[in-house]
């Protein structure tokens, strides 16, 4: 595929088929991604890159800790609360994703299992802990670069037949997640991603989210219109 290609092609993928990745794979996946921007070239990312039975140990205990009602602790600031424009947009995809998967605005058991699948990592066969070094923890530099990297590492997924979702459900329970990924203290959770082979026959797959145009997110300056 060319740059275009993957850009528009590329969508979240929540429903993976049990097909193993194979390592040499996502260590070429993360080559490319890791030629992303990095501010002062400091490159302060790191990933873990989980899967079999310690990824099974990180959705029990993540799912276990957050019906049993243990408050999250990400290690990232949270937004809280979107309103305005944002909460709209966030309803829109979820009405979406809730029409492509048939679940009721009523149906609170369909509506609770969607979201411990996101506990689960959506049972991906990969997850991908994106971390950053501990000593630019402080600052929002190092949490930009490991956007840039995560942009950078879902396209390159894309680009070779995987399909990911950006996941922060996954590392709510970040103690749980250090524990099993052996991530040591040094370095900062910032969000995992979800890794694996698109299972076409799952519907939320096919939900493409709609994007502000560019008239809405543009602004020009100095070209003389």
């Amino acid at each position: 595929m060319n740059y275009d290609e993957v850009v528009l092609g590329r969508r979240s993928i929540r429903g993976f088929k049990r097909e193993p990745v194979p390592k040499t794979l996502i260590r070429e996946i993360l080559q490319l991604a890791m030629r992303a921007p990095s501010s002062l070239n400091t490159q302060p990312w790191n990933f873990y890159v989980v899967s079999g039975a310690p990824l099974d140990r990180i959705r029990a205990g993540n799912t276990e800790r957050n019906l049993a009602g243990v408050p999250d602790s990400r290690e990232f600031r949270t937004q809280g609360a979107y309103e305005g424009a944002h909460r709209e947009r966030q309803i829109e995809i979820a009405k979406q994703l809730f029409a492509a998967m048939g679940i009721d605005r009523h149906d609170a058991e369909k509506r609770k299992d969607w979201v411990l699948r996101g506990f689960r990592q959506f049972d991906a066969p990969v997850s991908i802990v994106v971390t950053y070094d501990r000593a630019a923890h402080g600052g929002d530099i190092a949490p930009f670069d490991c956007g840039a990297v995560t942009n950078a590492l879902v396209n390159a997924a894309w680009s070779r037949g995987l399909g990911c979702v950006i996941n922060s459900q996954g590392i709510m329970q970040s103690p749980v997640v250090r524990e099993h990924a052996n991530i040591p203290d040094d370095q900062v959770i910032m969000i995992c991603v979800a890794m694996g082979y698109p299972d076409n026959e799952f519907p939320a797959n096919a939900v493409v989210s709609r994007r502000k145009s560019v008239d809405e997110a543009v602004v020009f300056v100095g070209f003389g219109d």
